[in-house]
C-alpha cells in the first residue's frame, strides 16, 4: 500500500463498556470503589511490610513488590476508564495509547514472574528449610525481583515498539475500554502477521516459563507435604502457601480464559467483563487474600492498629 498520501491517526477512540446511562452510573460507583480499595489496600500492604520488622522476610519482600505491581496495573486503566464512562467521545492520544500498552505489558509479565519467584521461595521454605537462609539470601531475593522487572521491560518494549511503528490511517475506534494489543493491531493499515507471531511466541514462552516454575515448585511442595507424618504438620505446611496458590489460580485462570479460549466461545461483551475483572478486580483481591489467609499479616495489622489507638489515647 502507498502511504504517502494517507492521513495518519494521531488519536484513538474507545468504544467503552456501555452506552446505557443507568449502567454507567452503577459501573462508575463500583469501579471507583474497586480502584480506591485497590490503591489503599496495596499501599497499606507496602507500608505495613516496610515498617514491621517481623515482616522483613523474603516472602513479604516479594509480596510488597506484587502490591506495587498491582497498584501500577490498576492505575494503567482505572483512572482513564472512570473518566471515560460518562464521556461520549472517549479519546486517547497515539502516544498515550502506546504508554498505556507499555505499562500493561510491563506489569502483567512482571506480576507473573513475581508469582514464580514466590513459588520458588515456598519451595525452598518447605523442601529445604535448613538451607532457607542460605538459598534465599538478600542478594538472591533482589535477583528474583529484578529479573521479573527486566523480563517485563523486554516484553513491553518489544510489543509496544513493533505495534506503534506500524502505520495507522483509519479507522481509529478501539472496540475496548483500554489499549489492548490485539485491538490496536486490528486497526493497523499494514500486515500484522509478524506482530501476532511475535506476541504468540513471547507470550507463550514467558507464560510457559513462569507457569512451569510455579508448577514444578508446587509438585515438589506437595511431595514434601505428603511425607510429613502428622496431620497438623501437613496443615501448617500447606497453609504457608495457600494464599499464593489462590492468587496464582485466579490470575492464570483469567489469563487462560482471555488469551487461550477461542474468541468464538464467548461474546465481546463477556470478554470486556473478564478484562475488567483482570485489570481492576484481581489487583484488589491479591492483598485481601493475603490478609485474610495469612496470620502474620493479620497480627501485624492488629499491632499497628493497637499502637495507633494507644498513641491517640495518650
Amino acid at each position: 500500500m502507498d502511504y504517502e498520501n494517507q492521513t495518519f491517526v494521531i488519536e484513538f477512540l474507545f468504544m467503552g463498556l456501555t452506552t446505557c446511562f443507568q449502567y454507567q452510573v452503577v459501573l462508575f460507583v463500583i469501579l471507583l470503589l474497586v480502584y480506591l480499595v485497590t490503591f489503599l489496600e496495596n499501599l497499606g500492604m507496602i507500608i505495613l511490610i516496610w515498617i514491621d520488622s517481623r515482616l522483613h522476610t523474603p516472602m513479604y519482600f516479594f509480596l510488597s513488590h506484587l502490591s506495587f505491581v498491582d497498584v501500577c496495573s490498576a492505575s494503567a486503566t482505572g483512572p482513564k476508564m472512570l473518566t471515560d464512562i460518562f464521556v461520549e467521545k472517549k479519546v486517547i492520544s497515539f502516544f498515550g495509547c502506546a504508554a498505556q500498552l507499555w505499562i500493561i505489558c510491563q506489569f502483567v509479565v512482571t506480576g507473573c514472574f513475581l508469582l514464580a519467584s514466590m513459588a520458588y521461595d515456598r519451595y525452598v521454605a518447605i523442601c529445604k528449610p535448613l538451607l532457607y537462609t542460605l538459598n534465599m539470601s538478600q542478594r538472591v531475593c533482589v535477583q528474583l525481583v529484578v529479573g521479573p522487572y527486566i523480563l517485563g521491560l523486554i516484553s513491553a518494549m518489544t510489543h509496544t515498539t513493533f505495534a506503534f511503528h506500524l502505520p495507522y490511517c483509519g479507522p481509529k475506534i478501539i472496540n475496548h475500554f483500554f489499549c489492548d494489543l490485539l485491538s490496536v493491531l486490528s486497526l493497523a493499515c499494514a500486515d500484522t502477521q509478524v506482530n501476532k507471531l511475535l506476541l504468540f511466541i513471547m507470550a507463550g514462552a514467558l507464560g510457559v516459563l513462569s507457569g512451569m516454575i510455579i508448577m514444578v515448585s508446587y509438585i515438589y511442595i506437595v511431595i514434601a507435604i505428603l511425607k510429613i507424618r502428622s496431620a497438623d504438620g501437613r496443615h501448617r505446611a500447606f497453609s504457608t502457601c495457600s494464599s499464593h496458590l489462590t492468587v496464582v489460580s485466579i490470575l492464570y485462570g483469567t489469563l487462560f480464559f482471555i488469551y487461550v479460549c477461542p474468541s468464538s466461545n464467548f461474546s465481546l461483551g463477556i470478554s470486556k467483563v473478564v478484562s475488567v475483572f483482570y485489570t481492576a478486580v484481581i489487583p484488589m483481591l491479591n492483598p485481601l487474600i493475603y490478609s485474610l489467609r495469612n496470620k502474620e499479616v493479620k497480627d501485624s495489622f492488629l499491632r499497628m492498629f493497637e499502637r495507633k489507638k494507644f498513641l491517640m489515647s495518650r
